[in-house]
């Protein structure tokens, strides 16, 4: 069975992401996905191009069969954003989007144990030529430092028993499968957390999917470089799925429009540092309560926007 994504809060973008001219607007849609914000926008502006990052081959190719009625105003490029905007010297550009959500197709296709409900590898790569996987991380690290991890990336209460645990039950048999790992999670945890508001892995699983792939550490230095590739009045748009990858959002959009980075107590500025950005969300647009009805999971999604001065 072949499952749909549907673009987050499409509506929203489409009425912030308008190209300065239409003439012949470029976009850079960092996280393509199967495709359902390049294939809005293509759709939308006849003479945009948009340039679609992904650093998982395997998605990209149904991104590229979806927008085959594009040609060539859909130019796709196997990479991580971040290390695309470190090295880019094209054209300056229109747009910017960045859905930081992972797709419905790693979670249910890709069989690489991104979730917990099915039996399968515990990888989590969402670039398979990467070396980390997740059975690297719970069965090699300390358990310390497994802890840390799913506390900070997973803002995990029992971190600490659920670490203990997985050290415990790697003594005995080296964990391979997210069905394994679910289970030794599930023991864990005391009985009144086991059936609470979300499954007591959850966050367990967020946690070694952002290790594993760097998640939070490629938001700052993406949004800070594409900036500096946007056109004046070109806008960028930062759609998170959760408080870690938003509070980044929120203060690098934050220094941007502010500029200056000098230290509060200085008598004047002397970085020379000037403000690059407008923001145009003050508060972060959340999704309606018919897209969360339609598409769950729309319900955690912020969306924020900026625009090049």
């Amino acid at each position: 069975m072949e499952f749909v994504h549907y673009p987050v809060m499409a509506k929203e973008v489409k009425e912030f992401l308008i190209p300065i001219n239409e003439s012949n607007p470029l976009m850079v849609d960092c996280t393509t996905g199967e495709g359902g914000h390049t294939f809005m926008m293509l759709n939308t502006h006849p003479n945009l191009t948009v340039i679609g990052l992904d650093c998982d081959e395997h998605i990209q190719e149904k991104a590229k069969f979806r927008m085959k009625e594009f040609g060539d105003r859909f130019i796709p490029v196997h990479t991580w954003f971040d290390d695309y905007f470190k090295e880019y010297d094209g054209p300056l550009l229109d747009l910017v989007l960045i859905d930081l959500g992972i797709s419905i197709f790693h979670y249910e296709e890709s069989n690489r144990g991104f979730s917990f409900k099915k039996e399968e590898k515990l990888d989590m790569r969402l670039n398979e030529k990467s070396e980390l996987t997740a059975q690297m991380v719970v069965n090699t690290y300390k358990e310390d430092d497994l802890a840390n991890i799913i506390f900070k990336y997973g803002e995990e209460r029992y971190s600490r028993r659920i670490a203990k645990a997985i050290c415990e039950a790697r003594q005995l048999n080296e964990i391979t499968s997210s069905s394994e790992l679910e289970s030794i999670i599930f023991k864990s945890v005391p009985q009144g957390y086991k059936h609470g508001r979300i499954h007591p892995a959850t966050r367990t699983f967020q946690a070694l999917r952002i290790e594993v792939n760097h998640e939070l550490d490629r938001i700052e230095s993406t949004i800070t470089n594409a900036v500096k590739s946007l056109k004046v009045g070109g806008r960028m748009a930062v759609i998170s799925f959760h408080s870690l990858e938003d509070r980044i959002v929120k203060w690098t959009f934050k220094n941007l429009e502010k500029g200056c980075t000098c230290p509060p107590e200085a008598m004047r500025c002397t970085c020379g540092s000037k403000p690059m950005v407008k923001i145009l969300t003050k508060k972060p647009i959340v999704a309606t309560d018919e897209e969360n009805k339609i598409n769950p999971p729309s319900r955690s999604a912020k969306l924020r926007v900026i625009e090049r001065i």
